[in-house]
């Protein structure tokens, strides 16, 4: 029987992006995600039916963890749709997303299972394209610089630039980074 605590199966879900995160995909196993959640020995097999299933909510929630709040959400459409607005709406992405390190991790984790996990390749690829698809939507109803082929150059640049820093955080400081970002909006965005 399949619990239906929501509160506690997503307390679950967070633990197997932690494990996911620290272990990797081998590593994720339902005794892992218990250890890590702190709860009894079997809880996450009563929440999910197959490892399958885990994987796959796991890959849904980081998405949900990586939306920004309401209050950066209406600051950002308050500022001047202008460059420097754009600089530092990107300099607020690049860092929420580097401040959840083990969510982007086992993001990583997981699109390397999607090339063997069809389910799970499904939901990463329906993701991925709702967050591009509402980025260039909010982007060009925001008046921004720019058009969607530059909402989705700065998404691939920025999610590279994310890899390289919370894999390899002695390749670029912070001030280097925010020199790049700013150098990625000024080359891309066009006014």
């Amino acid at each position: 029987m399949v619990r239906r605590n929501d509160e506690r199966r997503a307390s679950l879900v967070d633990a197997a992006i932690e494990v996911l995160a620290r272990e990797g995909a081998r590593g994720l196993t339902f005794r892992a995600v218990d250890t890590a959640a702190g709860v009894p020995p079997g809880t996450a097999s009563n929440y999910f039916t197959s490892r399958d299933e885990l994987l796959t909510q796991a890959g849904a929630r980081v998405y949900e963890r990586l939306q920004p709040d309401e209050e950066t959400i209406a600051r950002q459409r308050a500022a001047s749709p202008d460059r420097e607005t754009y600089t530092a709406l990107m300099r607020e992405l690049v860092g929420r997303v580097s401040s959840f390190r083990t969510g982007y991790l086992a993001l990583l984790e997981l699109r390397l299972e999607a090339t063997r996990r069809p389910r799970l390749r499904t939901v990463l690829t329906e993701r991925v394209r709702a967050d591009v698809e509402a980025n260039v939507g909010y982007h060009l109803s925001s008046g921004l610089p720019g058009d969607a082929t530059a909402v989705k150059l700065l998404y691939l640049a920025f999610n590279w630039l994310i890899v390289e820093q919370l894999t390899l955080p002695e390749v670029l400081d912070e001030a280097e980074r925010d020199r790049l970002i700013a150098a990625a909006v000024e080359r891309i965005v066009t006014p």
